[in-house]
C-alpha cells in the first residue's frame, strides 16, 4: 500500500470516530445554539495549532456569527518559529498558570454563554484553565481533544488534571496517540498528523447542526458566502450584515466589563 492510500485508510478510520459521535454532536449544537438564539455567544479557545479550529468555526466562509473565537497570539503564532515571537516561547507560555484567567478577564461572561475549546491533548495548562474558569462562570464547555492522545499523555497542572475533567461534553477527533499516523522503515519519528482532519469534521458538523436550529427557529444565519454562489451585491450584503451582528454580540460582551 502506498503511504497516500495508507493515510486515507487512517482518514477513513476518523471519518467513522467522528460518525459514531452524532448524538453528542448534535447535542452540543444544541446548546451553541441557545447561547446564539439568546442574543449572547460561544466562546472558543484553543492554543497552538489547535486555533486552526477556532478559525475554521468563524469567521470564514461557510460560517456565521454567534462565536466569539478567543485566539491570542502570544500561544498561538507560528510563522516566525524561532526568534522573537517563537514556537518555544508559544509552547511555554501556554502552561503558565494564571494566564486564562487574565484572557477572560476581558469578558463579561453570562450563564447564557457557552464554550468549545480545542486541545489534542488535553494536557496543556491555559486550556485546562480556560474550561475550569468557564465552568466556574456557569457556562456549559465542550472540549475537543484526541482521546487516545490524552489518555497516554501526562497533564502540565500540578494537580494532574485535563481538559476533560472541566467538561460537560467531550468529542475526539479520532487521532492516535502522538498525531502523527505514518510510520516510515527506519525512521522512529511517524509523520502527517490526523487530529486537523478530526477536528475540523467534527467543527464543521457541530456547525451545520447549528445552522440547521437557527434557521427552523426563524433566525436564519447570516452565512459569508461566494459571490459565485449568491451573486455578488448578496454576497456583500451578508459579509456585511455578519460582521456588523458579530460587533453588536461581541459589544454585549464588554458593557459590563468591571463592574
Amino acid at each position: 500500500m502506498s503511504l497516500t492510500k495508507e493515510y486515507l485508510e487512517k482518514g477513513r478510520e476518523i471519518i467513522s470516530t467522528v460518525e459514531k459521535q452524532e448524538p453528542i454532536i448534535q447535542e452540543v449544537a444544541k446548546i451553541f445554539a441557545e447561547s446564539i438564539l439568546n442574543g449572547r455567544m460561544v466562546h472558543l479557545f484553543g492554543s497552538g495549532h489547535s486555533r486552526i479550529m477556532v478559525e475554521e468555526m468563524w469567521p470564514r466562509y461557510g460560517s456565521f456569527p454567534g462565536f466569539n473565537p478567543i485566539v491570542e497570539l502570544s500561544l498561538s503564532f507560528h510563522n516566525l518559529v524561532v526568534g522573537a515571537n517563537g514556537q518555544r516561547q508559544a509552547m511555554f507560555l501556554e502552561n503558565i498558570p494564571g494566564l486564562a484567567d487574565r484572557i477572560l478577564r476581558n469578558f463579561d461572561l453570562s450563564t447564557q454563554d457557552t464554550a468549545l475549546v480545542i486541545s489534542s491533548s488535553g494536557c496543556n495548562v491555559v486550556p485546562i484553565e480556560m474550561a475550569e474558569l468557564f465552568q466556574k462562570n456557569g457556562i456549559k464547555v465542550a472540549a475537543l481533544v484526541s482521546k487516545l492522545h490524552l489518555e497516554g499523555s501526562t497533564s502540565k497542572r500540578a494537580d494532574g488534571k485535563k481538559l476533560t475533567d472541566f467538561a460537560d461534553y467531550v468529542l475526539d477527533t479520532g487521532a492516535p496517540l502522538g498525531d502523527a499516523m505514518i510510520y516510515l522503515d527506519g525512521l522512529d519519528s511517524p509523520v502527517s498528523p490526523g487530529s486537523t482532519l478530526g477536528g475540523v469534521m467534527i467543527i464543521n458538523t457541530i456547525k451545520a447542526e447549528v445552522a440547521k436550529i437557527l434557521h427552523e427557529s426563524g433566525h436564519s444565519p447570516k452565512v459569508l458566502s461566494s459571490g459565485k454562489i449568491v451573486g455578488d451585491k448578496r454576497a456583500v450584503e451578508l459579509f456585511e450584515s455578519a460582521y456588523d451582528e458579530h460587533a453588536h454580540r461581541m459589544a454585549k460582551l464588554y458593557e459590563n466589563v468591571g463592574k
